[in-house]
Formats: structure tokens, C-alpha cells, sequence
């Protein structure tokens, strides 16, 4: 197949505009169409514009692309990539479709507009050999086919983005009949790639895969919280991530997505259905019905079965009361099970907890989990051909931390049997003679086959290094609690964190030590890469506070001097270091990604020097380096560094996190040579594949001896503004004390504009100011919130 460099896509609303802004995030040039307007509306009437002027035809798509640029979450990385989407409508623009590789239509979910659009406006304008692709969230694909020619039915097949396409990671692939199998592997590997997607395959079926589960998760959660007279609120207390699922559980998700749309699904699944052993359940209650009547919908109306209202004393929050129709009060509900496991990381064994326990809490998650699980066992083969597409569609779309068939193996199969079955539940026959769905096998991960009985191989796609599988078959060559260190290959090791949200503690030090001479002695290069939920949310704050309330400043020192011997070790090692971060990269979690000598972070990197959220400054060596690359920046260019100095100051001083990787660079932390990953999974083999490109010609450098410091002078003028910004109320007189103390550190400290400073003067200056900021009472008071309530304290 030809490379796709151009893509259309048919239908401007908030579906098709987000779909557009992600493949200008890929550096697509996009063109975004939709319907023209007949004639001007009052507004373009006062400009003085006619039915013939472009900005009238096209203000559909031109609405489309401008609510993107205001849209929350942002759907593109940066602002400017707006640039690359060309708006305009089917009418007059339709024949620049010969221009592009791929087409998807996006509009509205109706069989007839479809099939019209595709015959009438498409067809005739299609280039030779380009892709067309439907959105559809459910409608039959082969259906849809029908109507096209055979030259066009071989390049045609759905590609189903979930909302919001650059946030969620699933996509649904689910080719029609005539397909030509070379087009559904070619388009698999290209959205997988450039942007960035997990791919499942489904089968033409109403609602596919994850819709089809979560929805039916969702409906059953609805019926049997009705049964046990619970609340909406009970229920989502149990629903998230107590039974291994999201935050927003049910009905948080029933608001996110809109009441009208699951709602519309559901019925979609009842009305299609008609062979579903649980078609019933998807008829939703009146209330549910009465709410989309009454309008209340969810987050898009600002009140669904949840809303908040802001007040004199601050926000209180309701839940919808089913039984009365009215909000009442959030209550907060706490169950003995669900407390419980909330100290256990691991989701399967906080699942089996929870579902073990006797509370009305744990007879919940059992029911639910059970239900869903069954008739999850049931869909195979009709919505896929194994358990493995359906296990990624739930977790790369439903955010689901495992999937149904990994919840089996968790409760235990045998178990799971034997329990429903005590519960008066039909359970499948099929589902008694197996022992478990994944196995680790020849050092491959392998999963049950429902269809033939045996045990296949998981696919595991090009350039994907799977830590796991590493570990698995022998490749973690040190380990301690914290850390360990993994093999990659070709002279290349990896630096792998384990800690609870991969905090960095005393056991991570001493492993960087232990993999950088590894490295050094066995290797070619070292990747500092892992595959937890995040990269590492920064240094151990209980370990600090515990440190603080002994009065342990000494051992505060040592242990911030520690943490500083590791960073320089990874920027002085011999051979080159590179960091591969991904998801939340806060505070310690970013000073160890700035000492490598690249970074090759997922497209979705959250990254900022965050202390001062706590009362603190970025002292494992991250002032200094911000300080360093403002210096060397302006000696580059032989103009002063005031400027950087102060930009890199308000990021310190802001606590400003980038909303994706693309605002690394702006923000100082990436440099030139730096690369971005789109899809997940290549994050490691592209960061391998960098180390060793950096070992063929690498020269350690040398701790810096020569830095010219931008002096008091400079830290006078950033106190000036910190005195403006606090006479201006916006921010505290503690703020203004501690972006002062940083001001002090990243301008060199009480020294003349020029003066010769080294890179080991700006790390004691960090760690002195450290030590001094940890005897401070408000900031003691910013730590314990942050590790009370997970959000800074502003004090």
C-alpha cells in the first residue's frame, strides 16, 4: 500500500472535527468537510456576506474547527497544528477528495444520509486506490458496502474512533466482506503508528465490541442497584476502580458520555438484538428515560446523575435520587470491602478482595461482575474471534484496568463456576472445561482459543518490547523492591521503576547506580523506561515527612545529596542514557529525564517540575539543569540569558506540567534530537533504537566548571514581579517566599552577573535551599495535604 499523507474527513461536528485535529496532532494534512449552508445567517447578513461567499459556505466547518481550538481537553497538542486542516463543504470541494489517501466519513448515524453521501458526493470523487473508512459506532458495515462499486468495496471498512480520538486509545477495525485483507492490515499498522491507536478487530455486529460490553456492564449495574436498592452514588463507589474499572465507574461515565447517547446505544442494542439472551436488559428504566426527556444529560448539561453547585461556602455536590427524581446531597458512601482494598495495587487481587467480601458492596461487584462477565463469555466468536481483542477493547476503551477475561483468571475460573452455579446462575458449558484464559508459556504470553480449545499465541506486534515478557523469560538480570534492571538486547539495558505510582526512593538510587555500571561494563546504552500506569510521580513525600517530623535535616541532606549523585550519574555515565517517559512524569520523575542524554517520550507525556506544589524546590538536580540550559542556550547564541532564565524560572515557579510532548521542547525540557513516540508500545524499541544510534560516535561530557552566572541582578528583577504578582493578589506571601528561594538558586545565588560558578556549586545551592524550605511549617503543611488529598495546598 501507498503512505497516507493526506486525509479527508466527511463531517464537521464534535466527532469529525476531534478526529481531524488528532491527524493534524500526526502531522496529517487534513481536509475537513461538511454541509454548505443555503443561505446566510442573521449574523453573516449584518457583515454584508451572500450565500456565494466562502466563509458562509463553509462556516459548518469552519464552526467545527474553531470550537477545537476551545475545546477541554485540548484535542490538539499544540494550537498550531490547527494549521494543517483545511476546511470546506460537500458542494463546492467535494473533487479535492482526489487528492486524498484515505477518507472517513463522520456523519450523522443513519443508514440512508450514509449510503447517499458515499453515492452521490464520494464515489465519483474518489482517487484511484484511496481508502474509505465509516466512523459508524454500529451500523452494518456490509450493509453500508452494498452501495458502493467493487473497485471501491475493497478499500472500504470501519474505523471506529472512541471519544475523545486523542485521548482514548482504542480503535475498532471491522472490515466488510469484500475487504481486501492487505487494506484492513495495512490501515491496522499506519492508525497504529502515526496515531498512535490500539487496534481491535471486530465482527459486523451492533455496537462492536466494547460498546456492546460496556454498555451491557453499565445496564446491568442500572437493574441490579434497582434490585438492591442502592443509589447512584453507592454503586459508582463500587463500580470503578474497587472492581478494576475507572474512576468514573457507571454513572460517572453515563454523565461523561451524555445520558441521550448511552441511552441511544442501549436502544440500539434492544431494537437489533433480537437474539440476545439479555436483549431486556438493555430497555433502560422510565427515570432514565424521564432525565434525557427532562434534560439533564450528563456533563454536557451540566448535571446528569451527578452535579455540583457552587456557593458562597464552596461546591457541594448531589447524585440524582431515581426514586424521587430529585438530587439529594452526596452522602460519600464507604463500604468495608472497598476500603479495604484500596491499599492493594495490584487491580486482580483488588478485584478477588472486594468480590470476597460480605458487605452490600462486595454482593454488588459480585452480581455485576458476574452478569457481565458471562455474557461477555457468550459474545465469542459473534463480536470477535478471541478473548484477546475483547480484553484490549475494554481496557484501551473503557479504561477497564483488566478485562473480562483476565477478571476470570483473577477470581479463578474453577471458582467463578462454582460459585455462580451456587447462585442459581445458568453458566455456559463451555465455560466449565476451561482452566484458565492467559497462560506464560516458551516465553510467550499465550490465550485460551474458545474456538478450537487450545492455546495460542498472544500477537505481538513489530518493535513492541514488553518489559514483562523480558522479566518472564530471564531478562532481569538486578532487581531490589524499587527497581530493576532488564536486558533489552543488542548491549542495551533498561532501567525499569516498581514502586507505588513509581515513586523515587533509596532503592531506585541505588539501582541507577547498579544499571549505569552495567551498562558500562556489558553494554552499549541504557533506557530508563516502564510500563506502570505512570513514569514516576516524583520523589517519596512519606519518607520526607516522616524525615521532617524527627527533625532529621542531616539525614534530609544526605539523602537529597544521594538523590543528586544519581542524576549526574546518569549525565556523565560513559555510555548514552535515554529516558522513555510516558502518562504523569512530575517532579523527581522529570529531573531524571532532564540528566539523560535524550528523551524519547509517548506522545502523551504529562511532564513539570512540580515541587514548589509542596512547598519545595526541584533539588535532585533540576534547578540546576533549567539553570544550565538557560546559560548554555543564550552562550549559544551570544545574547544575554535573562530571558531563559526567567522562562525556565515560571516553570519551576508555575509548577507548569506540559499538556502533551509536544510542549516539552517549548518548556526547555526536550532538546534538539529529541523524538516523540505516538503509539504506546514502540516507546521502549524507539528509545533502544536511540541509544544505540547516540553509542556509535558517544563522548561522555564532564561536569561543568565554567558557567558564567546570571547573578543577584536577575533574581532582583524576578522579586520585583513576584512583589507585583502578590500586591496583585495572585499569589500567596508563602508563594512569593518560595519562587524568591528559587530565584536565589536558578540565577547562581548572592554573586555579580558573570561570575564563574560550577555545576556542583548549583547543586548545593539546591539542596541547601531544600533543607531550609523542609523547616518550614507551611511547607510540612503542603506536604501532609498533598498526601492527605492528592492536590496542593495554596498557603
Amino acid at each position: 500500500m501507498k503512505q497516507i499523507n493526506k486525509v479527508a474527513v466527511l463531517g464537521a461536528g464534535v466527532m469529525g472535527a476531534t478526529i481531524a485535529a488528532h491527524l493534524a496532532n500526526a502531522g496529517i494534512q487534513v481536509l475537513l468537510l461538511d454541509m454548505a449552508p443555503s443561505e446566510p445567517n442573521d449574523t453573516e447578513k449584518a457583515a454584508g456576506r451572500s450565500a456565494g461567499d466562502h466563509s458562509v459556505r463553509n462556516r459548518v466547518a469552519i464552526a467545527g474547527l474553531e470550537g477545537l481550538k476551545r475545546m477541554k481537553p485540548a484535542p490538539f497538542f499544540l494550537p498550531a497544528y490547527a494549521g494543517c486542516i483545511e476546511v470546506g463543504n460537500f458542494d463546492d470541494d467535494m473533487a479535492k477528495l482526489g487528492d486524498c489517501d484515505w477518507v472517513v466519513e463522520v456523519v450523522v448515524e443513519n443508514m440512508a444520509i450514509k449510503k447517499r453521501l458515499f453515492t452521490e458526493k464520494v464515489v465519483p470523487n474518489l482517487k484511484e486506490g484511496a481508502i474509505l473508512s465509516t466512523n459508524t459506532s454500529g451500523l452494518s458495515v456490509n450493509e453500508m458496502a452494498e452501495c458502493l462499486p467493487d473497485g471501491v468495496r475493497k478499500n472500504f471498512l470501519v474505523t471506529h474512533f472512541f471519544n475523545p480520538p486523542r485521548y482514548m486509545r482504542l480503535l475498532e477495525i471491522v472490515p466488510c466482506r469484500h475487504t481486501d485483507p492487505r487494506v484492513t492490515a495495512f490501515m491496522s499498522a499506519f492508525i497504529a503508528k502515526r496515531l498512535g491507536k490500539g487496534i481491535v478487530y471486530a465482527k459486523d455486529t451492533p455496537n462492536f465490541i466494547a460498546n456492546r460490553i460496556g454498555v451491557y456492564a453499565i445496564c446491568n449495574c442500572v437493574r441490579t442497584m434497582i434490585e438492591m436498592g442502592m443509589t447512584v452514588e453507592e454503586v459508582d463507589a463500587v463500580a470503578g476502580p474497587a472492581t478494576a474499572r475507572p474512576k468514573s465507574a457507571a454513572f460517572r461515565t453515563a454523565d461523561l458520555v451524555g445520558i441521550d447517547t448511552l441511552q441511544h446505544v442501549a436502544a440500539n442494542s434492544f431494537e437489533l438484538l433480537l437474539n440476545d439472551e439479555q436483549r431486556d436488559i438493555f430497555r433502560f428504566p422510565d427515570f432514565v428515560k424521564d432525565m434525557v426527556a427532562k434534560g439533564p444529560l450528563g456533563n454536557k448539561s451540566k448535571q446528569g446523575f451527578f452535579k455540583k453547585v457552587k456557593g458562597e461556602n464552596g461546591t457541594s455536590f448531589f447524585y440524582y435520587d431515581y426514586a424521587t427524581g430529585e438530587y439529594a446531597p452526596s452522602q460519600r458512601p464507604k463500604f468495608a470491602s472497598v476500603e479495604a482494598a484500596k491499599a492493594i495495587d495490584d487491580p486482580a487481587k483488588r478485584l478477588l478482595a472486594v468480590i470476597g467480601g460480605d458487605d452490600k458492596a462486595a454482593r454488588f461487584a459480585w452480581t455485576n461482575v458476574r452478569d457481565t462477565l458471562i455474557y461477555t463469555f457468550n459474545r465469542i466468536p459473534e463480536i470477535a474471534d478471541d478473548v484477546v481483542n475483547v480484553d484490549n477493547a475494554m481496557k484501551w476503551g473503557f479504561n477497564w484496568e483488566i478485562g473480562p477475561f483476565e477478571m476470570l483468571d483473577a477470581i479463578g475460573v474453577k471458582y467463578f463456576v462454582e460459585r455462580a452455579e451456587q447462585d442459581g446462575v445458568q453458566v455456559p458449558a463451555a465455560l466449565k472445561t476451561i482452566e484458565r484464559f492467559y497462560k506464560f508459556e516458551d516465553n510467550r504470553n499465550h490465550y485460551y482459543s474458545i474456538a478450537d480449545g487450545g492455546y495460542r499465541e498472544v500477537p505481538q506486534k513489530p518493535g513492541h518490547i514488553s518489559l514483562s515478557i523480558l522479566r518472564k523469560s530471564g531478562g532481569e538480570v538486578e532487581k531490589n523492591s524499587g527497581a530493576s534492571v532488564i536486558d533489552l538486547g543488542d548491549g542495551v539495558f533498561c532501567l525499569e521503576f516498581h514502586t507505588k505510582m513509581n515513586a523515587i526512593g533509596n532503592e531506585i538510587l541505588s539501582m541507577t547506580h547498579k544499571a549505569i555500571k552495567r551498562s558500562e561494563e556489558e553494554g552499549v546504552g541504557l533506557v530508563i523506561a516502564n510500563e506502570g500506569a505512570m513514569f514516576s510521580a516524583g520523589a517519596n513525600l512519606m519518607l520526607l515527612v516522616m524525615g521532617i517530623a524527627e527533625g532529621a535535616y542531616d539525614e534530609i541532606a544526605m539523602t537529597v545529596k544521594g538523590f543528586q549523585k544519581a542524576m549526574m550519574a546518569i549525565k556523565y555515565s560513559k555510555i548514552p542514557v535515554v529516558a522513555a517517559p510516558h502518562n504523569l512524569v512530575m517532579g523527581g520523575g522529570c529531573e531524571t529525564c532532564l540528566h539523560a542524554d535524550a528523551i524519547n517520550p509517548h506522545a502523551e507525556t504529562y511532564m513539570g517540575l512540580v515541587e514548589i506544589g509542596v512547598g519545595l524546590l526541584p533539588a535532585g538536580g533540576g534547578t540546576k539543569e533549567m539553570a544550565i540550559r538557560a546559560i548554555k542556550l543564550a552562550e549559544e547564541y551570544d545574547i544575554d540569558a535573562t530571558p531563559f532564565i526567567f522562562r525556565n524560572f515560571m516553570n519551576i515557579a508555575m509548577a507548569k506540567v506540559s499538556m502533551s510532548a509536544a510542549e516539552l521542547a517549548p518548556m526547555g525540557f526536550m532538546r534538539s534530537g529529541d523524538a516523540i513516540t505516538m503509539d504506546l508500545d514502540k516507546r521502549i524499541c524507539d528509545a533502544k533504537l536511540k541509544a544505540i544510534a547516540l553509542a556509535a560516535n558517544y563522548r561522555p561530557a564532564r561536569p561543568l566548571t565554567d558557567l558564567k552566572a546570571p547573578g543577584r541582578g536577575v533574581a532582583a528583577s524576578i522579586k520585583s514581579q513576584l512583589w507585583n504578582m502578590r500586591m496583585g493578589g495572585f499569589i500567596s506571601e508563602y508563594d512569593q517566599f518560595l519562587a524568591a528561594t528559587i530565584a536565589d538558586v536558578i540565577t547562581g545565588g548572592d554573586v555579580p552577573a558573570g561570575t564563574l560558578i560550577t555545576e556542583e556549586y548549583l547543586l548545593d545551592l539546591e539542596r541547601e535551599a531544600f533543607v531550609r524550605l523542609c523547616g518550614q511549617k507551611k511547607t510540612l503543611e503542603r506536604i501532609q495535604h498533598m498526601l492527605k488529598k492528592g492536590k496542593p495546598l495554596r498557603n
